[in-house]
């Protein structure tokens, strides 16, 4: 799922930042992130990240978007498996994205009464992201900032929470960054508010070259490609159908984002530009069409040498 790839992408852009969020501040240069694949027991775990200081230990994210009734069991099952590969003290934490994910009884403890021995308790932390204020986010680690709007906000609160998030982003980031986190931003709106929503707050963002909303239904289009990619695949091969889908997936997803967007800035095009538009299969050409879009004034100059 792209909430899923996103959410374990932030995770990757600032893994010091969450063990900040979590209750132990630490220096950047001593966390780091380690191979989570346990698939000689089960699948990977979702995201393991590494600190050093003051001693070596382990913090394993499970991001979830859903719910599930054996989330405990699987936090113990790859705590378990963790502390057996690397012989180190492993934190397990869930962060739950939605209210429709949210799963009453999860507590922060697995309790156990084994009819041999004494009971024993499996503990981790419960991050319920709509119960946090957005200044949790906002003031925090600049790789949680895209989190904010799905904090405890109501709608109309949204511009004023993305005004502080441009703040912040502007300040610390750099160009590449502040595209994938604004990028980041856009798919994770999605879990909560419908696009026109999402288009409305975020207009004007960036520019086009690096907007969120190019940069997102790119990311949408390429994972949407993967599907249908691997669904030919079944018949005529994984490595053909993986390659014709993400092709496919993007230029679809950027011939819409480009026809959305000249529809906004030049108006309806005519029957003959939007015949021309749909002749445009390569993803170099549209891309050198979309960032056009900043300096001209009517379709006839965005499509000119097109």
């Amino acid at each position: 799922m792209p909430y899923d790839a996103t959410s374990k992408d932030l995770i990757e852009t600032d893994p010091a930042g969450w063990v900040t969020f979590l209750g132990c501040a630490v220096r950047p240069s001593a966390v780091g992130m380690i191979d989570a694949d346990l698939s000689t027991v089960t699948t990977d775990a979702d995201k393991v990240i590494r600190v050093d200081e003051p001693y070596r230990w382990l913090l394993h994210l499970d991001i979830q978007t859903g719910t599930s009734s054996s989330i405990e069991r699987r936090l113990l099952r790859y705590n378990a498996l963790l502390h057996a590969r690397h012989g180190v003290p492993v934190a397990s934490a869930v962060v739950l994205l939605r209210r429709s994910a949210n799963i009453a009884w999860l507590s922060g403890c697995l309790s156990t009464a084994p009819p041999v021995g004494p009971p024993w308790e499996f503990r981790y932390q419960v991050i319920r992201v709509w119960e946090r204020p957005a200044t949790d986010f906002l003031n925090g680690p600049l790789g949680l900032v895209p989190f904010a709007p799905l904090s405890g906000v109501s709608e109309a609160e949204l511009p004023t929470v993305v005004a502080g998030m441009r703040g912040r982003i502007d300040a610390q980031s750099d160009r590449p960054l502040a595209a994938k986190l604004w990028a980041a931003t856009y798919v994770l709106m999605g879990l909560r508010f419908d696009e026109q929503v999402i288009d409305n707050i975020l207009s004007g963002v960036m520019q086009m070259e690096e907007s969120v909303t190019y940069q997102a239904i790119l990311r949408r289009g390429m994972q949407d490609g993967i599907e249908r990619g691997l669904q030919q695949g079944l018949q005529q091969g994984l490595q053909q159908g993986l390659q014709q889908g993400l092709q496919q997936g993007s230029v679809q997803e950027a011939a819409k984002l480009l026809l959305r967007q000249g529809r906004r800035k030049f108006g309806p095009p005519t029957a003959e530009q939007e015949t021309a538009l749909s002749t445009i299969t390569e993803l170099p050409r549209l891309e050198a069409i979309i960032e056009k879009l900043l300096d001209v004034s009517t379709w006839d100059e965005l499509l000119a040498g097109a």
